[in-house]
């Protein structure tokens, strides 16, 4: 694994990434809480996926992890980022025809969302993007409801408020959890994470994911959160050349080994060497 690489996004702000394997290149977008050091399950996919020949970029979404941390948060900012770590890819690699990337929840969205602004992607893969009904109005409010909190001055409320649709007991494990501090630290970037939740219901799924025309793989755990499956298959009805696909998953976790080969099956059918 090649550690230790920085790309500059276009505000100054450093953006932290690993770099593993050689091949087309993966560039793997983190969910809610996901960054490199809190994460060993996205680090072991992605050694998973590099041994089956792709180059694989794990980076630290911005506010977490080795990235700036003084820097605005917001959906334009993090794709702005992606924007970068792909020149930076093209300026060593030359990329060609684009990246491919892999979005984990709300990091589908951000995928989504950097995939139709004009990001150049090869391919794409989401698990379990949690959006909301077409154009309802449950994500500007849960928006401005983590901007609120994030302006104010209790900084367990913003993942408190953040972690407040899903099971009570996973808020209650991670506050009494070794990890909370360093989910709170993190808590001002779950405002990407919402907007991007946001922003799929902005507009019409025909308005937002018409124009993407990469082959895009929308998958599911087979055992998973209600609202799951829905969304799933919405996304995956809206998007010009998508396929839905079950995954070995539980309650919105994946294996490594599953996921990796799940990925690696897709892109080898889709993306050129």
């Amino acid at each position: 694994m090649s550690h230790g690489h920085t790309a500059i996004s276009h505000d100054g702000a450093a953006i932290a990434y690993d770099r593993e394997g050689s091949g087309p290149p993966v560039v793997l977008v983190g969910g809610a809480f996901q960054f490199r050091a809190f994460d060993p399950a996205t680090k072991r996919m992605a050694t998973l996926l590099a041994e089956r020949g792709y180059t694989v970029i794990n980076y630290d979404r911005r506010g977490r992890g080795e990235s700036a941390h003084d820097a605005a948060m917001d959906l334009h900012h993090n794709l702005a980022d992606l924007r970068a770590i792909v020149s930076e890819l093209d300026r060593t690699h030359d990329l060609g025809e684009g990246v491919a990337l892999f979005g984990n929840s709300s990091g589908g969205a951000i995928a989504l969302a950097a995939a139709a602004s004009g990001l150049p992607v090869t391919a794409m893969v989401v698990f379990e993007v949690p959006m909301g009904a077409e154009q309802g109005p449950d994500g500007a409010e849960f928006l401005a409801g983590i901007r609120e909190r994030v302006a104010g001055d209790d900084p367990d409320a913003v993942v408190e408020y953040f972690m407040k649709d899903m099971p009570t007991e996973w808020l209650e494990q991670a506050k009494t959890s070794p990890s909370w501090p360093l989910m709170v630290r993190i808590g001002p970037s779950l405002e990407a994470d919402a907007e991007s939740l946001a922003w799929t219901q902005s507009a019409p799924h025909a308005e937002l994911f018409g124009a993407i025309e990469a082959p895009t793989l929308v998958l599911v755990g087979e055992e998973t959160l209600d609202e799951m499956t829905p969304a799933a298959e919405a996304l995956a009805a809206a998007l010009p050349n998508a396929e839905r696909r079950s995954i070995r998953a539980v309650q919105h976790s994946w294996q490594p080994e599953d996921l990796a080969a799940t990925i690696a099956d897709f892109l080898d059918a889709h993306v050129p060497r």
